[in-house]
């Protein structure tokens, strides 16, 4: 057996299903399990009220793929699941196929095909769950994390809500959210690994652990400087101020509110602090923050949002509801065709047409055998990703894929950027394909 639990990345495989497994075993033992299949991963619908969402985690995933492996300590524990020419076959198992898909920070609409996974049925079929884990919550989130920084317009936007998921979820939670446009966390396990800058202030407890609030406030801005943020909102918020600027002088970096009606506060705080003669002391406000709460904000005297729970749970929407399902058998189209959940069979690719001014009119799919008619500024979206089971090289690093989600969102019709409830921002239209 190969493998120590102890190396990079081992426990990446159990990240898969029993019933993946048993499958593989299965396919074994009947000779299926080499047969050459495709797998595409695909939203059948937005959730309620979205109208684009984003791609988010493709890079976690291949670095995942890479990785998955399974040691002494899997196969041990796998002794009772599977046969023993199925721990033996999982002991060599490297994915050794081909994906091919959406770059990261792409836009995707129903049906798009997000990513495709070709390789041997037995190889491809224990990605599955790997790919939608990832896939399913880093997409919710940044599409989530998207519709705030465009109802932010341009004020920049923290994540915080390491406290509101699971200890690794606010990992991938944070790098999903700065892919989206946030411009830091406050997770540092997040700066460590994916090199996101990170930022934070002072909680309530500080001040509660002072005797007074000044000497609170004191110091802080000892400890840290003047350039500081200090949360004013711990007792009378009009008095927090009065205290943060005699601590920091007129200074003072920026306050930070959290509760309240967060716009009256905000307007009464930028009128306090100018009297004050801190004209230069920026607002920052938090506290329950999500795309619609943030746009309402927007005519008021507000300089940047921490938000939380919203973004780490995608706003209501904490999955991005995609799906892992076998289009092709040895070059064969295969269907389902249960009712409500139906797919197209074949092996797909998408074509996203533009108008000359660059904005996007539609997301043509379509097999692979088909090359439907193309224009001058259309482009084709899946990208090749791994080949042999090996990284491609050049693909995107995590800050020119946040770039390529700025360059997507301006060729998105307004109309597709609203928060209100609509149709799809593109309409999907299939070409080819018959479900």
């Amino acid at each position: 057996m190969s493998g120590s639990p102890s190396t990079a990345g081992v426990s990446t495989a159990l990240l898969t299903d029993r019933y993946e497994l048993t499958m593989a075993a299965a396919a074994l033992a009947d000779g299926t399990a080499q047969r050459h299949c495709v797998f595409e991963v695909f939203a059948r619908r937005l959730p309620d009220g979205r109208r684009y969402g984003v791609v988010a985690g493709t890079g976690r995933l291949l670095e995942s793929i890479e990785r998955f492996r399974f040691g002494d300590q899997e196969l041990q524990m796998l002794a009772d699941v599977v046969d023993r020419e199925t721990l033996a076959w999982l002991a060599e198992y490297r994915f050794s196929g081909d994906v091919d898909g959406y770059p990261e920070g792409e836009l995707y609409f129903p049906g798009s095909p997000v990513l495709t996974v070709s390789g041997t049925f037995a190889d491809a079929v224990l990605l599955e769950t790997l790919a939608l884990s990832i896939l399913n919550h880093d997409s919710a989130i940044a599409s989530a994390a998207s519709r705030m920084v465009t109802a932010a317009a341009g004020r920049p936007i923290i994540e915080m809500g390491s406290r509101r998921t699971h200890e690794a979820a606010a990992v991938a939670a944070a790098r999903a959210a700065y892919l989206a446009g946030f411009v830091a966390t406050s997770n540092l396990e997040a700066e460590r690994r994916h090199g996101i800058p990170t930022t934070g202030t002072a909680a309530h407890a500080w001040v509660l652990l002072h005797d007074d609030e000044l000497g609170a406030f004191k110091s802080q801005v000892a400890a840290l400087g003047p350039d500081t943020t200090l949360l004013v909102d711990t007792y009378d918020i009009r008095r927090g101020i009065e205290l943060a600027i005699e601590a920091a002088g007129t200074g003072l970096g920026a306050i930070r509110i959290d509760s309240g009606d967060l716009g009256e506060l905000a307007r009464q705080a930028r009128d306090q602090l100018d009297a004050l003669g801190a004209t230069d002391t920026k607002i920052v406000l938090s506290g329950d923050l999500d795309e619609y709460a943030i746009a309402s904000l927007r005519a008021e005297p507000v300089d940047s949002y921490g938000v939380g729970t919203s973004v780490v749970t995608g706003s209501g929407a904490p999955t991005a509801g995609m799906v892992y399902k076998l289009v092709e058998v040895d070059g064969r189209p295969v269907a389902k065709r249960s009712a409500a959940k139906e797919s197209r069979g074949g092996r797909k690719s998408a074509l996203r047409r533009y108008k000359p001014t660059g904005t996007a009119i539609e997301e043509v799919v379509h097999p692979v055998t088909v090359t439907p008619e193309t224009g001058p500024h259309d482009r084709v979206v899946p990208i090749p990703l791994m080949r042999g089971g090996e990284l491609v090289a050049g693909l995107a690093t995590l800050e020119e894929s946040r770039g390529h989600l700025r360059t997507a969102l301006v060729s998105v019709p307004w109309e597709g950027l609203k928060l209100s409830r609509g149709e799809p921002a593109l309409p999907t239209v299939f070409e080819g394909t018959a479900r």
